[in-house]
């Protein structure tokens, strides 16, 4: 079973979350609603870029868990679409012991203005290739 965990404040990553999980047949959670870590043999995770890194909540969430063994599979939206933010939850998640299967990222809304219509048909096809094929490594 998997489970989608996300941050975000602008929405795009939410959406991602959303159409990674309708392919997964799971429903997207915000870990701002989560207490404990769920139980799951592969745990996608998301969050928004913001000045160039993840969400302090995500990265507070990070580090407040053990992820020792744990597959992930990262995913984020970010203005300029370079993955800065998933680089910098894949390498917290590496010191807490995480494996990191695979790794998504692409353009997001930005300053309300920037990106409008992004992440867009495309990127959610992507996103949705992406979970399979995270869940068949």
């Amino acid at each position: 079973m998997c489970e989608v965990l996300y941050y975000t404040m602008g929405g795009s990553t939410r959406k991602l979350a959303d159409a990674i999980a309708g392919e997964l047949g799971v429903t997207a959670k915000s870990i701002k609603s989560l207490s404990t870590l769920p139980e799951a043999e592969i745990l996608f995770l998301g969050s928004g870029c913001y000045g160039g890194k993840p969400a302090d909540d995500m990265m507070k969430f990070i580090e407040g868990n053990d992820f020792t063994g744990r597959k992930t599979a990262l995913f984020g939206a970010s203005g300029k679409g370079e993955g800065k933010e998933v680089d910098a939850m894949e390498e917290a998640l590496s010191r807490k012991g995480a494996v990191v299967i695979g790794k998504y990222n692409c353009k997001g809304r930005a300053f309300l203005i920037m990106n409008i219509g992004f992440p867009g048909k495309e990127d959610f096809d992507a996103a949705k290739r992406f979970a399979r094929e995270m869940v068949k490594a």
